[in-house]
């Protein structure tokens, strides 16, 4: 029984021992650790910028002028004098048609003519005998009445004759086909030798003016009040005096040298898609824009001072899809913000509240913090204004500082 009661006791005695040591060697090994620093994040201070707000809407070239050429007389052409695909000018021949049969038709209405002035002569000649002699009483009231109706049948048929003259000038006139525009000449549908019919249903050709062009903008209706806003208090929309300036973008994101201005907007709304069409006019000297080419077109619409804008990397959402950010105060801790975003500006946000000047905002660490965390903040290395060359910005060159010219990202 002594026996079995101390082997029962001994363990319970090592066990306590056991523990004893375990405790008084605790706290060295925690002095022994080293604290670990903070951890680097990079972050960029956010500065003031002239913002230039701007939209970007689909829109499609259309031709200024189209001209169908059609030949006004009938007859067999013997001449195209033009290049197919080259430009030409108002009022240039571009085919003549056989004149011989219109030039017989004009010199036979000029006989017509004369004759008609020969007889009106005679019938004057004969008034005034029939007018002498009535005054004596030689002749008739009745007689005298059928002289004077003589002259005036006279002097309608001159002035028939001169019209039938006019006419067969103009079909002479006609046998030579000219440009009614200046523009570019489409391939001709018709070659020497043929034969053309007046006012055929097929034309000869198509003339299309190019320099300027049309550009057709679908603009959603409630867009609308900001362009009229902006052109009626002279904003940067403004082209001049009750016009919008607009700029198109090439395919490559390039800006189109050669600004427009708004021409004419439609009075109806699309019923379909709640979008008011809108035409601009846009220079095409060098004929880089072709009728039915696709373009982006951007509209101006206000000016932003002081404002911010904040790297896309920077911004997050929350399950909510709020927009929230993380910033390091001046303690070195980190800090989050919830954010009211207006629009995209190529890689940034337009920050409306929730951000302000020289706030550093973190955008790269980002998943090795949380608010309220010690951090050691170093500069990142991205540009702090959007880049002008992929998404068209650039400074319109006040001198309140740079303006960055943003498209509407919504």
């Amino acid at each position: 029984m002594a026996h079995r009661f101390r082997f029962r006791i001994l363990p319970l005695w090592l066990a306590a021992g056991l523990l004893l040591a375990g405790c008084d060697d605790g706290p060295k090994q925690a002095d022994a650790a080293p604290s670990a620093p903070p951890p680097e994040v990079g972050v960029v201070e956010l500065q003031p910028q002239r913002v230039v707000l701007s939209m970007e809407l689909p829109g499609r070239t259309v031709a200024f002028r189209i001209a169908e050429v059609r030949p006004q007389v009938s007859g067999i052409l013997q001449e195209r004098l033009f290049k197919q695909g080259a430009q030409v000018k108002e009022g240039e021949i571009l085919y003549r048609i056989d004149p011989n049969r219109y030039r017989a038709a004009h010199q036979r209405a000029e006989a017509e003519l004369e004759r008609a002035r020969a007889e009106l002569r005679q019938a004057q000649r004969e008034w005034v005998r029939t007018s002498n002699m009535f005054e004596k009483n030689a002749l008739s009231e009745r007689e005298r009445d059928q002289a004077l109706s003589a002259l005036e049948t006279a002097r309608a048929d001159v002035a028939s004759a001169r019209a039938a003259v006019e006419t067969a000038r103009v079909d002479l006139d006609y046998t030579e086909v000219k440009a009614p525009i200046s523009g570019r000449t489409g391939p001709t549908l018709f070659t020497v030798g043929a034969l053309v019919t007046a006012n055929q249903a097929q034309p000869l050709l198509r003339v299309v003016q190019l320099d300027p062009m049309y550009v057709d903008i679908q603009l959603p209706v409630e867009k609308l009040s900001r362009i009229r806003t902006s052109v009626a208090e002279g904003g940067p929309a403004a082209a001049g005096p009750g016009e919008a300036e607009v700029a198109l973008l090439r395919e490559d994101g390039r800006i189109y040298p050669h600004r427009g201005r708004l021409d004419v907007t439609d009075v109806t709304v699309d019923q379909g898609t709640s979008a008011v069409m809108l035409r601009a006019v846009v220079p095409n000297p060098d004929g880089e824009l072709l009728p039915g080419m696709y373009v982006r077109v951007r509209l101006r619409e206000a000016v932003r001072e002081n404002a911010i804008l904040a790297p896309q990397q920077g911004v997050t959402r929350d399950p909510q899809g709020r927009a929230t950010a993380l910033l390091v105060n001046d303690a070195g801790q980190v800090v989050q913000r919830r954010l009211e975003t207006a629009r995209a500006i190529g890689g940034f946000w337009l920050v409306d509240n929730g951000l302000e000047a020289g706030d550093r905002l973190i955008v790269s660490g980002l998943q090795k913090v949380k608010p309220g965390a010690a951090v050691k903040p170093v500069t990142a290395d991205i540009p702090l204004a959007p880049s002008s060359r992929p998404h068209g910005t650039g400074t319109d060159g006040a001198k309140t500082g740079p303006a960055t010219e943003g498209g509407d990202g919504r």
